[in-house]
């Protein structure tokens, strides 16, 4: 049976330091992005996303509006209203993401 080699022992994990993962190079961010930079860029990247959430709470506050006035058709009818403003603002992030995801591919 050999013996085996001589066995080097390595450096000491270093808490100062972050750990080396191979294949990964983590980027250090200078100039963090602020909540008003990053609306506006997420804004301008898919505009139908703020525009279906203001037609949702739109449609909401006249609804609950109408409802406290007692008139209940018009609130039924806010209330549908709200429904498809969801629907639409869910399309538009999935479309967000389907184009963000084809812009990314080479």
């Amino acid at each position: 049976m050999a013996a085996p080699g001589p066995v080097t022992p390595e450096a000491p994990f270093e808490s100062s330091q972050p750990p080396v993962i191979e294949g990964f190079s983590p980027t250090i961010y200078r100039n963090p992005e602020g909540f008003k930079e990053k609306f506006l860029r997420k804004t301008r990247e898919n505009p139908m996303v703020p525009i279906g959430c203001l037609g949702t709470a739109a449609a909401l506050t006249y609804g609950l509006y109408s409802f406290h006035r007692g008139h209940s058709q018009r609130s039924q009818l806010m209330m549908r209203t709200r429904i498809a403003a969801q629907g639409f603002t869910v399309t538009a992030i999935l479309l967000g993401l389907a184009a963000s995801a084809m812009k990314s591919r080479p």
